[in-house]
């Protein structure tokens, strides 16, 4: 289905805001476009909206299963302000949102869909999940060179860490609230913004009136922000994404000064949920 804005969107497409869960996808380049749809798609997804600039072309079974808005993400708070629009278009609705060239990973997904999992956590009260985006990379920036390949991608295994997050306010750490570092984003910090260098993103909520996401991927809802309940850990999930790599070989200011985004602490990517559980990149929970 395709709309003439996301004004048209919202005043018309109310059918895909009924039920959810809502992934929405926003397109910043051209690289891995179907792909990204597809294993969303895959994952269980009531609806998929994407939005994306006119000029992408789709394969045909991929626009045949989205709602395809034009869209610009270069704009400041673009991203941010569309989603508060949707947001308040569907009170109650369990919503995620990615980039493309990002692969949204949850325990047991290869046999359970997104809808099942967030069944789970509602039913422990939650209305939020925590995710860690997890930089990918292709091993050999020669053949690849943006940094993407599906077949030859690697993630760091290791190099991984949490700081407190401090209420500016109060001069406290928050309850319950960290901030997570790692990746390519930790190993190649000089060329990144301070603040795009967390690797947290609560990708996962659940909408409702009122609820404002940032630009720094929180809510001002602070109890969307906490990995866990007060009582026993949560599930967590983890965005697979060759975004940071891609820009870092995108910029005239990183792109020279990296050769390879490889280290000793790179390891081959399974595209599998056993493997980031077992590195720790996301926690089943209660969820068995």
């Amino acid at each position: 289905m395709e709309y003439a804005s996301l004004d048209h969107f919202l005043k018309t497409g109310a059918e895909a805001l009924a039920k959810g869960p809502v992934a929405m996808i926003f397109v910043e380049d051209d690289v891995e476009l179907a792909t990204t749809m597809r294993h969303h798609i895959q994952s269980g997804f009531k609806s998929v909206l994407v939005f994306m600039p006119d000029a992408f072309v789709l394969p045909k079974d991929v626009e045949a299963r989205i709602h395809r808005i034009p869209f610009d993400c270069g704009p400041r708070n673009a991203v941010v302000n569309a989603i508060n629009r949707v947001i308040a278009a569907a009170p109650g609705i369990w919503m995620y949102y990615c980039y493309n060239a990002e692969y949204l990973f949850f325990p047991f997904c290869e046999t359970r869909s997104v809808g099942e999992m967030l069944t789970f956590h509602g039913e422990e009260r939650r209305e939020a999940m925590l995710t860690y985006v997890i930089d990918l990379y292709a091993d050999d920036l020669q053949a690849c060179p943006l940094g993407v390949s599906l077949d030859r991608a690697f993630l760091d295994k290791s190099g991984y860490y949490a700081q407190a997050r401090k209420d500016p306010e109060t001069g406290h750490p928050r309850e319950r609230q960290l901030d997570f570092f790692g990746g390519v984003r930790w190993r190649h910090e000089e060329h990144i913004p301070k603040d795009s260098r967390k690797i947290d993103r609560i990708a996962l909520f659940k909408a409702k009136p009122g609820l404002k996401i940032l630009p720094n991927h929180t809510f001002e809802d602070q109890e969307y922000n906490t990995y866990a309940c007060p009582w026993h850990h949560n599930l967590t999930a983890a965005i697979c994404s060759f975004r940071t790599a891609k820009a870092l070989k995108k910029n005239p200011g990183s792109t020279f000064e990296i050769h390879s985004f490889r280290w000793h602490n790179s390891t081959p990517f399974e595209w599998h949920s056993r493997q980031l559980l077992d590195l720790g990149l996301m926690e089943p929970g209660q969820w068995f």
